[in-house]
């Protein structure tokens, strides 16, 4: 046996692709990232609320009891800040010395005026929204624009929890604290615009637990929501001025609506709000997104350069964004890039921040809800895995684009496809069913030249629906399968002919409902 184990060894030294092929099956993550856990300041709770680099290459993080701490990555050590601040879940560097933080009651900007290290310098930058006392009144951002324009996300209140007897700012009934969630207060389920000047304005409504904001290389501001009322499942939100995402408490403070929320028929919700541009099939992709980020590492972190990362707040999992234009609309897929597992990234993924070599810095936070708290650095250690890096909607079907080429044989076998569709209902109960669940048979599957292109077809296409595709049996040319063989497509138009969206009150969580 030892001279047998022996014989082994020496083959694995003198044929590299032959001991690849010999560890062919399921890839781990921890093949292709080095994850390492960072040591936190002693006592500390370590609920990650904000995390970002500053210029000069330390991290500044903020944490949920109020503590701002700045780390340097050479010498490992932590500095407190500052301390005392509420809920501080955002950080916008603005210097060495100088950051903007969205704590609940306000934006702050702080400032370290004698040099010691420490803020000693506190302004306000705008605290123009309303505050009830409610534990779910959250606050994100900010996120700039090419103009210098700020914007923050702001919570709607829960009715597992009243308000206070004092409030800042005007009180509304139009929206009923009888709700699941309501906006009691101005603003509240807004994202909002700040002006270089201070001006704060509403900017889109609609939306329920916006944690996060974030935009890409072309300047479209995205962000997510989080599954609940009046969201079937999580969704990813291109934002733009003026638009209603969906949730009807922020209506309350719309210019001229004067019903009560709930009483706003939902056929007219349905046809005035703008869907998603991806979703997270809950309990499959993710059930509570967190913050995009923009991949601008030119190639450090891997294969996904220039899209969008999102972290999930209840799974050990950060997805990448597969974004495309189709009719005029951003729509697109979102898959796995970096999950957890033994030897793997911790769960609670709240925050995004990318260091100055490309390494993705990750913030953990339960805060109520996720499994864990503390930062981990994920650094990509050079080797490709076999992902799909693009996913185009065609009119038969769709077009995989892998990061290195597919073994011929196993990408033309169509029964390594495996798609079902479903889309989710809109209305006011806590979450959705998959409506018109159907598998989905694929008729072929053709390879490109280079083999890194993979064009499946189905009998047909339907809009407004999300393809949910799991690969089984591809492999690479070592013999090493997908990395993360789980993708979500949300097909909201098609190429041409884009039929109406399934109306309220039609879905059928079985399968074959009405279209």
């Amino acid at each position: 046996m030892k001279l047998l184990t022996f014989v082994f060894a020496l083959l694995a030294l003198a044929l590299p692709g032959w001991a690849a092929k010999k560890a062919a099956g399921a890839p781990s993550v921890t093949d292709y990232y080095t994850i390492e856990k960072i040591g936190m300041p002693p006592g500390l709770s370590a609920e990650v609320g904000a995390l970002a680099f500053l210029p000069n290459g330390k991290l500044v993080a903020c944490f949920h009891r109020g503590e701002v701490y700045i780390f340097d990555p050479e010498k490992k050590t932590w500095t407190l800040f500052a301390e005392g601040l509420h809920d501080p879940l955002g950080v916008l560097p603005v210097s060495n010395t100088e950051m903007l933080i969205m704590q609940r009651p306000e934006l702050t900007r702080l400032r370290d005026t004698d040099g010691d290290g420490q803020a000693d310098d506190f302004q306000t930058v705008t605290d123009d929204f309303g505050m009830s006392g409610n534990y779910h009144e959250f606050a994100f951002g900010p996120v700039k624009d090419a103009q210098g324009n700020l914007y923050v996300a702001l919570n709607v209140a829960s009715n597992g929890s009243g308000i206070r007897s004092e409030l800042r700012g005007r009180f509304s009934p139009q929206s009923p604290m009888s709700s699941r969630m309501y906006s009691a207060v101005p603003w509240r389920g807004w994202v909002m615009k700040i002006t270089p000047d201070g001006k704060m304005t509403p900017y889109a409504s609609g939306f329920r637990s916006p944690n996060g904001l974030g935009f890409d290389a072309e300047g479209h501001l995205w962000v997510p929501d989080n599954q609940g009322d009046w969201i079937g499942t999580s969704p990813l939100h291109n934002v733009e001025a003026g638009k209603f995402y969906g949730h009807v408490a922020s209506l309350a403070w719309q210019k001229g609506e004067t019903r009560e929320t709930l009483k706003i028929p939902v056929t007219e919700l349905d046809a005035k709000r703008t869907r998603g541009s991806v979703l997270f099939p809950q309990g499959i992709m993710g059930n509570s997104p967190t913050q995009p980020l923009l991949d601008s590492t030119g190639g450090k972190f891997g294969p996904f350069a220039g899209q969008m990362l999102i972290g999930d707040h209840n799974r050990a999992r950060v997805m990448h964004i597969m974004m495309e234009t189709v009719d005029g609309q951003l729509q697109g897929a979102c898959a796995p890039a970096v999950d957890g597992g033994p030897g793997g990234m911790p769960g609670g993924v709240n925050r995004l921040a990318w260091a100055p070599d490309g390494a993705l810095w990750v913030g953990h936070t339960s805060h109520g809800w996720g499994p864990s708290t503390g930062i981990t650095r994920v650094k990509w250690n050079g080797r490709v895995p076999l992902d799909v890096k693009e996913m185009h909607l065609t009119k038969k079907g769709f077009e995989l684009v892998f990061t290195k080429p597919v073994e011929a044989e196993t990408a033309t076998a169509v029964g390594n496809y495996h798609f079902k569709r479903y889309y989710y209902e809109y209305h006011p109960a806590y979450g959705a069913a998959q409506g018109d669940l159907e598998d989905v048979p694929v008729t072929s599957a053709t390879v490109s030249s280079d083999r890194t292109r993979v064009t499946v077809e189905f009998p047909t296409l339907k809009a407004w629906r999300v393809y949910e595709l799991h690969l089984d049996g591809l492999k690479d040319d070592e013999g090493a399968g997908v990395l993360n063989s789980l993708i979500c497509y949300t097909c909201n138009h098609l190429l041409e002919n884009t039929p109406p969206p399934p109306p309220p009150g039609t879905a059928n969580s079985k399968g074959g409902g009405k279209e």
